[in-house]
């Protein structure tokens, strides 16, 4: 199902929660029990995982697991939840290989992916930076990269809904005789989550997204942005209510307060899709309390 276009600043929109489990320092076990939880528990309609290679908290040489080869496997675990990525980074898969990746795990969930993409990790963070390194992937300037992600979230769209085969020649990404078969379950397709803050990136959002996350913690910066991405729609003749808007807010379970605060906060400053980050380890019926202590007093 595609989500319904919605004003982001309308407060009588349902707003919608889901945790993050970042797939680093636990193992597959630990992920599975609190997906299979949250797919039992109505409150959660959105199940996410990072896309790292190489941790970025805790033990730099700690164990992580790939997010998309991990997210069909989640997929094939649970029933209801939508899930995906937050977010790909466009710099580690060509275009239609990663097209034909969400592909198949919305048809392995049913039609369930959100496909969260970005441009990825900043140069700025060394812990994400050396990945790239680590796994023989380049990593371009910031308008190699910007571009690169306009180019691939057009090459995706075209090969999840274009029924003959066809040439691309971008400036980043070239295609000969691209074809997707199967198509995604979700038509026309699944809903384009494109995450991140720069401007830059947000002329990307105005233009491709369907929902558009940051990162929380400054919620006037978060409202600044989302003002600034409202000008790029109304730029190109676009209605800034067609994108959702989402936040990425992480969660203490000893200070439950700052969290509910933090979602009062994003929610009256129109942000309806809440993503919970949950740090591990993942304490027993941790699905259960995110509902009871955050979602049920929020809403």
């Amino acid at each position: 199902m595609q989500h319904t276009a919605v004003s982001h600043t309308d407060a009588t929109v349902r707003p919608r929660f889901g945790i993050m489990t970042a797939p680093m320092q636990v193992g597959y076990q630990d992920v599975l029990r609190v997906w299979r939880e949250a797919d039992a528990i109505p409150e959660i309609e959105h199940a996410w995982l990072f896309d790292h290679l190489m941790p970025i908290g805790g033990d730099p040489d700690g164990p992580i697991l790939e997010g998309w080869t991990l997210l069909s496997a989640l997929a094939a675990q649970t029933h209801r939840l939508r899930l995906g990525l937050l977010v790909t980074s466009n710099r580690f898969r060509p275009p239609a290989v990663l097209a034909k990746i969400a592909t198949t795990v919305d048809v392995v969930s049913g039609g369930r992916l959100d496909f969260g993409i970005g441009v990825g990790s900043r140069p700025s963070h060394p812990l994400a930076r050396r990945e790239y390194e680590a796994h023989g992937l380049p990593f371009h300037d910031t308008a190699h990269a910007v571009g690169s992600l306009a180019e691939a979230c057009t090459a995706i769209t075209r090969l999840w809904t274009e029924d003959e085969p066809f040439d691309f020649d971008g400036t980043y990404v070239q295609l000969r005789g691209a074809f997707g078969n199967p198509k995604p379950v979700q038509r026309p397709h699944p809903p384009i989550m494109i995450g991140g803050r720069a401007a830059a990136t947000l002329r990307v959002v105005a233009e491709h997204a369907d929902l558009w996350n940051i990162p929380g913690g400054d919620i006037a910066d978060c409202v600044e942005r989302s003002a600034l991405l409202d000008r790029y729609c109304a730029e190109i003749g676009r209605d800034p209510a067609s994108i959702v808007r989402s936040i990425h807010l992480p969660v203490s379970y000893d200070r439950p307060d700052a969290a509910r605060a933090a979602i009062d906060e994003a929610l009256d400053a129109g942000f309806r899709h809440v993503v919970l980050g949950l740090p591990a380890p993942y304490p027993d019926g941790v699905a259960r309390w995110v509902a009871d202590e955050l979602v049920a007093v929020s809403v």
